[in-house]
């Protein structure tokens, strides 16, 4: 079923890329190939970061003794995952700003190279101040992040935008395989030889997975550095419309449901990355599956790997033969029962847990157990699909003319969420735990609420587009 489109509405001030639209692909396949890969390798970047923490960082603050309370600890991971997302939502703006005037590839360098800086000195945090500073650091840097979208879209046409875009979005699912598997694996004191453990990898346990993911991060400095194409015509001059812009795309109906649809999502999988790991590391009787960080990190890395491959496999056909808006609201659907489920998994940890040795029988490997998680995480990452899905929707019903800055404001409403719903997520769950609220599962109730209202929201997209295609007739 095709999508209707909103007529281009016209920008004076816009500026027009050096490289218009697939005029890389036309010059040179391979050189359009490698532009792709690229940004591609770019887009890994983003999420390879913000996840890499999260099979450690509760136990990384216990090691500091940030708090006597291991209920609490849960509210100070919050803040440090929040830390990264709160500034890079401040930053989207001013580098935006900035690519336009200088250009893209100087601003993206500049992000990246701060960002492997940043990471470093996470690594060889000893104090929780140090953490916070390093992470809001990394996410300043990590503020650019709506500036490689844009490259996608100067790059691109008609003929080859369907499979570029289909395959852009799958590197952020990857992303967060590679992360958790590097936090999981390498924050392991065992995994380096003994000859290697000392000096700064004995002082500072978690140096080595922050370590290689600085290593991924000057990879893409390198990548960008001698073969990225400038898009945007040097000496060019950028006027200031925001303001104009913003009100434009305000005033579009759908426009708006899709960014309010945009904000509940972000919080919604945000808060699912925060509360599973919590939810896994917590102890059985405390409501949780006292998993280790080995096994939180592999869970992780498994959700990644099926997300990646069902968006990559799955997704492109479902958008060929139904109605992108629909599709986008069944993927939102999954998120109530994700919720709902993850009480459920305690429940069965219960069932295998062995209060003499304070873990779950067998090593914690008990068969249905580990395939209700598995259920879980790969219903989590359908309820992933409607970030590409809503890419597609922006381009569709927004004017073409203002479609950057219509991804901007859509990133934006996005990072918003992202800032505030680790902090929020973890402070119920915090609570729900500690003092126990309706058993300890209010945190899960609460986010089933959410939830709905998310689904509520999402088929209003629907009912925008069906007027449109109306209007149409």
């Amino acid at each position: 079923m095709s999508t209707p489109r909103l007529p281009a509405a016209t920008c004076d001030d816009e500026q027009q890329p050096l490289l218009q639209n697939g005029q890389i692909r036309k010059k040179s396949s391979t050189s359009f190939a490698l532009q792709l890969f690229i940004l591609c390798y770019l887009r890994l970047v983003d999420p390879l970061n913000f996840t890499q923490i999260f099979p450690y960082i509760n136990q990384f603050l216990a090691d500091l003794n940030v708090s006597e309370d291991p209920s609490k600890i849960g509210l100070y991971s919050g803040l440090v995952e929040s830390a990264f997302a709160l500034a890079q939502l401040l930053a989207i703006y001013p580098w935006a700003s900035l690519s336009d005037r200088i250009g893209r590839k100087p601003v993206i360098l500049s992000g990246v190279f701060g960002l492997t800086i940043a990471t470093l000195l996470f690594g060889v945090s000893s104090s929780f101040p140090a953490m916070l500073a390093a992470r809001a650091l990394a996410g300043m840097f990590s503020g650019n992040v709506s500036i490689i979208p844009t490259v996608l879209c100067d790059i691109t046409d008609a003929s080859n935008e369907a499979f570029a875009f289909s395959l852009f979005t799958v590197w952020w699912p990857i992303g967060s395989i590679v992360g958790p598997l590097i936090g999981g694996f390498a924050s392991d004191p065992d995994v380096l030889p003994e000859k290697y453990r000392h000096g700064i990898f004995e002082e500072y346990q978690y140096f080595l997975p922050c370590l290689m993911v600085a290593a991924i991060n000057f990879g893409g400095f390198l990548l960008t550095y001698f073969f990225l194409q400038e898009t945007v015509e040097k000496g060019a001059e950028s006027k200031p419309t925001f303001g104009t812009t913003t009100k434009l795309l305000l005033s579009i109906p759908i426009f708006r449901t899709i960014c309010a649809s945009a904000f509940s999502l972000s919080f919604l999988t945000v808060s699912f990355e925060v509360v599973f790991v919590l939810f896994c590391y917590s102890p059985v009787l405390q409501g949780g599956l006292g998993l280790s960080v080995q096994q939180i990190g592999y869970s992780l890395g498994f959700a990644g790997f099926v997300g990646a491959i069902s968006q990559f496999l799955i997704l492109p056909v479902l958008l060929r033969r139904f109605d992108h808006a629909k599709i986008y609201y069944a993927c939102v659907n999954v998120w109530p029962l994700v919720f709902l489920a993850l009480p459920a998994l305690n429940i069965l940890a219960r069932r295998v847990y062995d209060p003499l040795v304070g873990k779950t029988s067998s090593s914690g490997y008990d068969a249905s157990l580990w395939t209700g998680i598995a259920v879980v995480l790969a219903t989590s990452k359908v309820g992933i699909w409607p970030y590409l899905v809503n890419m597609l929707l922006v381009k569709n019903y927004t004017p073409p003319s203002v479609i950057g800055s219509a991804n901007g404001l859509l990133q934006l409403f996005i990072c918003i969420s992202r800032a505030f719903g680790p902090i929020i997520t973890s402070t119920i769950f915090s609570l729900s735990v500690s003092r126990h609220l309706l058993s300890g599962y209010l945190w899960a109730i609460f986010l089933s609420a959410l939830a709905i209202g998310g689904t509520l929201v999402a088929r209003r997209i629907i009912n925008h587009s069906h007027r449109l295609r109306v209007q149409q007739l």
